[in-house]
This record gives structure tokens, C-alpha cells and sequence, in this order.
């Protein structure tokens, strides 16, 4: 098949004057560990890294201070206009041969009459560049607004990468309306497709909030033609409408809602060590009013997805079955749609005797597949996550190293994607055809929109999309009343008591476990320490949870799961972290650091003790901190160079929650595994547990100024 051109991110120099970037999200910051919030040229970084313009360097760093040359300006100038690399003419220098990382940079801009070479017939693409010679480059760009971030330089001065990446982002960024070269938006063509996508994804059995869903759905689907509705995974797991029904009122709710298709989450995988196995998940997939996609998933070695399961693409797909991929016909247009799945289910779930393979070799192949049967509009349905671990898989990746891929429907990481997000570079920083990523944050509390037009050949032309808020929408009276049998049972549930008695109140006020130990935060913590070191290999030598998750207190008397349920309310999973003493103690600075005031990213603990003196300069309190060694029995201190394992909740973990940077970045380095275990289960668990339930603290986190 003829390769598609990137006509709707293809522009001219003058386009870098008037075509501002996306707004970056907050979670896609830079990623760079040389980079920090305070240096100058962060904000300018992060905006390129965010867009896709700049990669960095294999070792993590991006070396904002390091002095420019001539070909990485290049590259990074050919980058901010998107321009096609690859189909150039040979611009002749003699010291550039196709083989040089910058030659198609440089033969682009050379084409454009951007940059020149010198008088030898040389570019000189190793020497750096001085601010006067930059300024005569972007001189050179046509209606370029006037920076004011490059007005405080000498000439003479060298220009480093993060400097050259802050005056590109705010030629980017800045608006220019009544530039006179801004082309006028074309005439629709005859032959041009649209098409809208409505997309949800980690829903996480909250069966109560699809009737709103089902409202924003018709709403859409009344406004819009060429609807696709899809569902990016995880729908099992979260709340008691999965414990108690397995997935089953999910399902009579998605049904009436109405899907196109369905990816699977690791989540699907979490009963395959149970004595019914993968059971209730077959049961999910037979009774679905839709068909499943998922290309690097194999279920062929369980007997229970026998007759459901199929590794081919199908035009003709039935609902209640598998396949790596499916074509929609809509409108007389076909669109093709695979499905991946993370390999990482296999440490975080209990696949059992379902496999992964690998994500970007599928995807190339379905992609191969589809563009085989004619089909130019293709779709992945992933769950692999936007921004996660990129030593397994993640959503940038796939779309920096497939190409033919149009839009990314995402989920995993439960990432809030206000806008489409544009991959427009591989993974060497060349531009490519470009890929829109797009995902609806969890638990049912937005749908997303898309909407896209494609030209005769595939090309998406204009594109625009949101999130609607489903906190501002109404329930449906059908869907209502297909919820109702099961409410009725889960509120009933929710009265029940679990079998453990208080003779005292479990204290879970703001005032208590944000500021200090707490009898409540020490059985929380336990619970997620022995549920941590069962499910692990490694040493897991401690536990802690944020004050502020912690949102209510267990009155005296029996102990019912809605108390439970209330006291851990968002749905919050077990992460296992491995992390050096030194960010441990960095990050408990953090915790301590606002003591005696109220902080929600107070640490409860178990497992370790902690001393600090609020007294002293925050940032300097932490007066012992030492951790029980099981072998001998004896608390032990953290050593600043030695890598432990611990266990946290995954907002604390993954998405650095309450300001833990440190946590975050340990994340985006791979050092996190999310295992997917619900908070208030395993609290409900290690109650059960107990012979005796203690209502009082025993000096694990001690502020010695109170004793002085």
C-alpha cells in the first residue's frame, strides 16, 4: 500500500509563527534526570519533550547546558515545523553524507532557505552555534514572533540545547492570529470521511456510574454520525459489584449501553488462580453484545476460551468472541481496530495459562494485515498505559515505533488526556506519520470524544477532541433498571458485618492522620506489608499509605464493609517500589516536613520506626529511621546507598500523588509494579486476620521536639 503523507501536521517555516503546540498535560513533564523543575529552561524542555520534538539522549539526560551545534539546532528546528525528513534533496555538502544523523534536518531546511552552509561547501555540523548565528536563522522564517526570551544574549555567546528548546516552545506557543501567510482552513473534499469516537477505559466495576455513561453515550450518538464506542479495558475489579457479581453487572450495563469493541486490561486477568479460574471472564466475553480485540494476548492454552478465541482479523466479527483485530464498515468506509494488552499482567494479575507477546511486533504485523485487505484508517485499542513503564510497553512508544497506526485509544495508567495528544517523530526524533493518543482518565467519571476527518487516502485532515465530565450528567432510566437487581444486593452488602468488633472508635480524622501516628494508618499498613510479602519474592521491608487517603473513622461496635469501604474510598491498588535509602529518607522529609500542620502526604507506616524533630528546618528532620529486619529481629537504619523494596499505594507510587516527585520518578524509571490489589479488600482481609485489633499507637513515628 502507497505510504500515507502527514498532510495535516505538514507545514511551511511561516507555520512556526502561527501553529501553537498542544497544551501539556501535567503528567507529561520532562522526563529528563538533569532537568529539574528549577532550571530555566525546564518549562521550554518539557514543552518540546511533550509534543515530541525532542528525545534526549540514550542515557536518560538531555544536557540542557551543554553548547548547541549546528546539526542537533537542525534537527531541533526541523522537529518544532514538522517537516518530512526523508523525501529531501541532497543539499551537497561535503561533509554530510546520508548516513549523518542530520542530514535530513539540514537537507529540509536547506530546501526551505533556512539555514546555508559556508563558502567551502562544508555545514560544519559539530561546531556550535553562537546566538548571533541563530538569530540570522530564524530570521529567515518568515513572520517568526519577536522572542523575548532571546534578548538578553551577546552575539558572540554560545547557545545551549535547553536555551535553543525555551525559544522554540514560545515560537510555538505564541499566537499570531492576524498573520497575513495563516492559510485559510480548506473546503471539506468530496471524498473526505469522518468519523467520531466515544471512549472509556479502567472503569473498574463502577456499575453504579455506567448509567450515566449511557446518557453522555445517546447524547453523543443523537449529535454525531459515524459513531464508534469503545472500551480500553480494565472493567473488572474495584468495588463490590465485581466481588460480589464477577463482572456480570458490568456487563448488563455495557450491553445496553451498546460497544463496538472491547480490549482486555490486566485487571480481567485477576481471578485466573482462583479454583474456577478464568471462568468468569469467559462468561464476560460469551455474553457480550460485542466482540473483543486483542493481537498479542493468546488464550489458545485454556480450555475455557475454546471456540471464543481466534488469533485472525475479522470483517465479519460476533459479538461474544476474540480476535487480534476487526473492520467496522461505517458509511461505506472500512476502519480497522486492534487490541494489545501489557505484558505486564503476567507480574501484576494471575493470567494463569494466557500469554503475552510482545506489543510493538504484533502491532506492526496487525497493522501489516490491515493495510493488506485495504483498509487505511486504523485504530489501536490499548491497554498498556500513555506514559508507563517503557521497559515493557507504553502508548508513546507504540507510536514511535509503528508506523500506519492513525489513533491510539489508551488506558492503563489511568491517565487524564484533556486534548489528543500528537506523536509525530519515531524513536530516533525523525518525523513520521503522525499518531493521536487519546485517554478518559477511570472510573467512569469522563467520556471521551474524538472526532477525525480523512481525507480519500487515509490521511486524518482536522481532528478535535474532549472529555465530557459525567459528574454533570444524568443517570438513564434504562440503564437504572438494569442496575437495579444488583444495587439492591450491593447495598445490602454494604450493611453487612464482617465478623470483627471494636471496643474503642478507630480514629480516622484529617486531624490524626495527617499530622501523626495513627492506630488506623498501623492496620492499614500492615495489612498492605503481609499482603505485599505474600505476593512477592522480594524483601519487602516496609509499608506506608498517605494520611489523606485515610478519609473516615470506625466507630466502636461491629465492623461492617461499608465502614471499610468508607475509610479506603478510591479504589486505591498495591504497588511494590524499589527505592535507595537516600529517596526513602528525601522522601519522608517530604512527609515530615509540614508537621505539626495537616499534610495529606503524611506517611503511616509498618514495618519501620521513624524519628524526627519538628523543630528543626524542613528538609532537615529526620532524626533516626531504621526498619525491622526479619532475620534477626532487630530494627536496623536505612543505609543512603542500598536499594529496597517497599509497598505504597499506586496514587502514591505511580502518580507521585501529594507532591512526591522522588515516587515519581522512580515510576517512570521502571522501578514500580502496580499488583493490582484493592485497598479496602486487603484492610478487610488483615482485619479478619486479627485475634485483637488495636486502637492504640506503639511509637512508630515519633516527633521528639514533643518530648523536649
Amino acid at each position: 500500500m502507497e505510504n500515507k503523507r502527514n498532510k495535516f501536521l505538514t507545514v511551511t517555516a511561516a507555520a512556526l509563527a502561527v501553529t501553537a503546540v498542544a497544551v501539556v498535560p501535567a503528567s507529561a513533564a520532562s522526563p529528563f534526570s538533569d532537568v529539574k523543575e528549577s532550571h530555566a529552561d525546564f518549562e521550554g524542555i518539557s514543552t518540546l519533550y511533550a509534543a515530541g520534538i525532542i528525545s534526549g539522549y540514550p542515557d536518560g539526560t538531555f544536557k540542557p547546558d551543554t553548547n548547541v551545534t549546528r546539526g542537533q539546532a537542525a534537527k531541533m528546528i526541523a522537529g518544532a515545523l514538522k517537516l518530512d525528513t526523508k523525501e529531501v534533496e541532497d543539499p551537497k555538502f561535503t561533509d554530510i553524507s546520508a548516513s549523518n544523523p542530520y542530514y535530513g534536518s539540514i537537507a529540509a531546511l536547506v530546501g526551505l532557505n533556512v539555514i546555508t552552509g559556508y563558502g567551502d561547501n562544508t555545514f560544519r555540523p559539530n561546531q556550535t552555534i553562537t546566538h548571533g548565528d541563530l538569530a540570522k536563522i530564524l530570521a529567515s522564517i518568515p513572520t517568526l514572533p519577536e522572542l523575548e526570551s532571546a534578548k538578553n544574549h551577546e552575539a558572540s555567546e554560545k547557545v545551549t540545547r535547553g536555551q535553543l528548546a525555551t525559544f522554540i516552545a514560545e515560537a510555538l506557543t505564541k499566537s499570531n492570529p492576524e498573520t497575513p501567510e495563516t492559510p485559510e482552513t480548506p473546503e471539506t473534499p468530496a471524498d473526505a470521511f469522518s468519523l467520531s469516537i466515544l471512549h472509556v477505559n479502567d472503569t473498574h466495576a463502577r456499575a453504579n456510574e455506567l448509567p450515566k455513561l449511557a446518557t453522555a453515550v445517546k447524547e453523543q450518538r443523537e449529535a454525531k454520525k459515524n459513531v464508534l464506542t469503545l472500551h480500553a479495558g480494565d472493567a473488572f475489579n474495584g468495588t463490590l459489584y465485581f466481588n460480589e457479581f464477577h463482572g456480570q453487572a458490568d456487563l448488563a450495563l455495557l450491553n445496553e449501553i451498546g460497544f463496538d469493541a472491547m480490549v482486555f486490561g490486566n485487571h480481567e486477568f485477576d481471578l485466573g488462580a482462583s479454583p474456577e479460574g478464568h471462568q468468569a471472564l469467559a462468561d464476560f466475553v460469551k455474553g457480550a453484545k460485542f466482540p473483543f480485540v486483542d493481537a498479542n494476548t493468546d488464550f489458545s492454552a485454556d480450555d475455557k476460551f475454546t471456540g471464543l478465541f481466534t488469533d485472525l482479523i475479522s470483517s465479519e466479527p460476533e459479538n461474544g468472541k476474540i480476535y487480534s483485530g476487526i473492520v467496522k464498515e461505517i458509511d461505506g468506509e472500512k476502519v480497522g481496530i486492534f487490541g494489545l494488552t501489557t505484558e505486564e499482567t503476567k507480574a501484576v494479575a494471575s493470567p494463569d495459562k494466557v500469554t503475552f507477546s510482545n506489543y510493538i511486533e504484533e502491532a506492526k504485523k496487525a497493522v501489516a494485515a490491515f493495510e493488506g485487505m485495504g483498509v487505511n484508517k486504523i485504530i489501536a485499542l490499548t491497554h498498556i498505559g500513555f506514559e508507563d513503564n517503557a521497559n515493557i510497553d507504553n502508548d508513546q512508544l507504540l507510536a514511535k515505533n509503528v508506523d500506519g497506526i492513525d489513533i491510539i485509544v489508551g488506558a492503563h495508567d489511568h491517565t487524564k488526556l484533556d486534548k489528543p495528544f500528537i506523536v509525530d517523530t519515531n524513536t530516533a526524533g525523525e518525523a513520521k506519520e503522525a499518531t493521536l493518543i487519546v485517554q478518559a482518565n477511570e472510573y467512569v467519571k469522563y467520556l471521551g470524544t474524538l472526532d477525525v476527518t480523512f481525507d480519500g487516502n487515509g490521511v486524518v485532515t482536522e481532528y478535535n477532541g474532549e472529555l465530557i465530565d459525567l459528574g454533570k450528567v444524568a443517570e438513564d432510566k434504562a440503564a437504572l433498571e438494569k442496575l437495579a437487581p444488583f444495587k439492591e444486593k450491593v447495598d445490602a452488602i454494604m450493611k453487612q458485618e464482617i465478623g470483627v468488633k471494636l471496643n474503642e472508635a478507630l480514629d480516622g480524622s484529617r486531624e490524626l492522620v495527617r499530622t501523626q501516628e495513627a492506630a488506623l494508618g498501623n492496620l492499614i499498613t500492615d495489612g498492605m506489608l503481609a499482603k505485599s510479602q505474600q505476593y512477592s519474592d522480594k524483601k519487602v521491608v516496609m509499608a506506608f499509605t498517605n494520611g489523606g487517603g485515610i478519609r473516615e473513622t470506625i466507630p466502636a461496635g461491629e465492623i461492617t464493609v461499608g465502614h471499610v469501604m468508607t475509610v479506603l474510598p478510591f479504589g486505591n491498588t498495591l504497588a511494590l517500589m524499589d527505592i535507595t535509602g537516600a529517596q526513602l529518607k528525601e522522601a519522608f522529609e517530604l512527609s515530615v516536613g509540614q508537621a505539626p500542620n495537616q499534610f495529606g502526604g503524611f506517611l503511616q507506616i509498618a514495618g519501620a520506626k521513624l524519628q524526627y524533630d519538628s523543630s528543626k528546618e524542613a528538609g532537615s528532620r529526620i532524626v533516626s529511621f531504621e526498619y525491622l529486619d526479619q532475620a534477626t529481629g532487630k530494627y536496623v537504619a536505612f543505609e543512603d546507598d542500598k536499594t529496597y523494596t517497599v509497598a505504597t499505594n499506586a496514587f502514591t507510587a505511580k502518580q507521585g500523588g501529594d507532591g512526591y516527585e522522588v515516587f515519581r520518578k522512580i515510576y517512570e524509571e521502571g522501578h514500580v509494579t502496580d499488583l493490582g490489589l484493592s485497598d479496602w479488600e486487603n484492610f478487610q482481609e488483615h482485619l479478619l486476620s486479627l485475634k485483637e485489633v488495636k486502637t492504640t499507637t506503639e511509637g512508630r513515628i515519633v516527633d521528639v521536639a514533643k518530648k523536649q
